[in-house]
């Protein structure tokens, strides 16, 4: 598991992000403060405070580069 930083702003940001994860298997959960949602809910992130950075946890143990490129847009 690796823990990253992201900015989701905006709007087609958050879109963009979850259209861009669920090409993977793997589990993606994104934590603020107390709360932990599935990254690939849209509707779950628009339940979090979007104006500050968000922790994202990755959970996979392969195709890290790779998952990690297609972050790139929303890494801090």
């Amino acid at each position: 598991m690796k823990t990253v930083q992201i900015s989701l702003n905006s709007i087609d940001k958050v879109k963009s992000f979850v259209n861009a994860i669920t090409q993977y298997e793997y589990d993606f959960d994104l934590i603020s403060g107390r709360y932990v949602i599935d990254a690939k809910s849209i509707m779950g992130i628009f339940s979090l405070d979007l104006s500050k950075p968000i922790d994202l946890a990755i959970h996979a143990e392969n195709n890290m580069d790779e998952i990690m490129e297609t972050l790139k847009p929303y890494l801090i």
